[in-house]
Parts: structure tokens; C-alpha cells; sequence
């Protein structure tokens, strides 16, 4: 019997989204290389425009003692999935788009005279706030939540290993190696952190856990 393809998700996945590999006959191993917390945080001053880079900065600020009044400003994020957050907790989202490098020519050309209010993880990229800064646009950071390494030891032989951010690879390369396997990345920024390690890299079509899926899936159908 020919052994299964071997898949590791560095993310615990919903059970839909796991189903999806298993109906595809591959084993999966799935364990959170990353630990998400909330962070409390306090307004300084009432902001004009939000603007969101996660979903894990929605789900903090939806935990904040002023989500009523936040939820009464218009708002602007990165990535389709934290669109559909904000829409479903009754956010009035004004633009989104997959990149931060994309949203920001958009900031600096249309939301010059706001006054954003920029949620943003212990870990992030300076694409936004330099854009910001570069603009002369009035902007408060608050640090929603803490992103935090949380490295295990996989002992199994994988196939295919599922990447969804860049300190997730960081994570998982402190106990584990990558040799031959396909490495499914989320999105180019999550791809990046893989430069000079392996070219066995698969970028997703979108920044979505199920893209990621489908992508590693369709890499073993064809």
C-alpha cells in the first residue's frame, strides 16, 4: 500500500478545513507554532479611520471596553479574510486589499486628512507606518496583540508543510529542519522568510488558510 502524503499545518485548523485534506487521503499533523494573546489597550484620541492588518487584531479590539464606539468608525484592512470579520461584527469597511504594500498608495492618496488608528501585533512589518509617516498622515499605533514563538519537535516524516506567517517558520525552524518537503506559504511575505532555506516554496492565490489547502492539494492531484 502506497503511504500517505504527510501534511504539517503549522496552525491547528477548523475541522472543515482539516476535512479537506484528510478527503484527499493525506495524514495531517497539525500543532499552533505561534501563540496569539490580546493585549488591552486604551484610545488616546478619537480616531477618524481604523485600520486592521488581521484577523487577530479585530478579534483583540472586539474584546476592548469601547467597541460600541469604534464600531461607528469607518474602517480600512489587509487581507479578505479580516474584511469579512470586521463586515460580520458590523465594521463599515471602507477598502481592503490582500498586501499592506497594496492598501498603502491607497492610504496616501485617499485618507491623507484622517486620523487613523492603526492596530497592529508586537510583531509587524513598517510597510503601513512608513507610508503613513511618508504622507505626513496623523496616525496612533496600539499594539493589540502579542505574537510569541512556540516551537515543537516533530519527530514524524512530513511531505508538505503549511506556512501562514513568517514568525511561524521562525518557530518551527528552531527545532526542525526543511529538507525535501513542499513548503505552502499563505502569501509572498510569509514566502520571503523562506529565501536561501529551500526553493520548494508554493505560494497561496489568496491569504486565506483554505487557498493554502487547496494549493497543497492540487500540488499532489496533478
Amino acid at each position: 500500500m502506497e503511504n500517505k502524503i504527510c501534511v504539517l499545518s503549522t496552525k491547528k485548523l477548523k475541522s472543515n478545513q482539516k476535512q479537506f485534506l484528510l478527503n484527499a487521503d493525506f495524514s495531517v499533523i497539525e500543532a499552533d507554532f505561534i501563540k496569539i494573546t490580546s493585549l488591552p489597550f486604551q484610545i488616546k484620541s478619537k480616531p477618524s479611520l481604523l485600520l486592521f492588518t488581521s484577523q487577530n487584531g479585530v478579534k483583540s479590539v472586539l474584546e476592548n471596553k469601547e467597541i460600541h464606539q469604534l464600531k461607528q468608525i469607518p474602517t480600512i484592512c489587509v487581507g479578505s479574510k479580516t474584511h469579512k470579520l470586521l463586515e460580520d461584527n458590523g465594521f463599515n469597511v471602507l477598502v481592503s486589499r490582500e498586501y499592506a504594500d497594496q492598501l498603502a498608495p491607497i492610504i496616501q492618496a485617499e485618507y491623507k486628512n484622517e486620523h487613523i488608528a492603526f492596530f497592529a501585533s508586537s510583531i509587524r512589518r513598517d510597510t503601513l507606518p512608513t507610508a503613513m509617516h511618508d504622507a505626513k498622515i496623523m496616525f496612533d499605533e496600539y499594539t493589540v496583540y502579542a505574537n510569541s514563538e512556540h516551537s515543537i519537535k516533530i519527530n514524524a516524516q512530513t511531505n508538505a508543510l503549511l506556512f501562514y506567517s513568517p514568525s511561524g517558520i521562525h518557530s518551527y525552524l528552531k527545532q526542525n529542519t526543511i529538507t525535501h518537503q513542499m513548503c505552502f506559504c499563505i502569501g509572498t511575505t510569509t514566502a520571503d522568510a523562506l529565501k536561501g532555506i529551500t526553493e520548494n516554496i508554493v505560494i497561496a492565490n489568496q491569504q486565506t488558510v483554505e487557498n493554502v489547502i487547496i494549493q497543497c492539494i492540487n500540488y499532489y492531484k496533478q
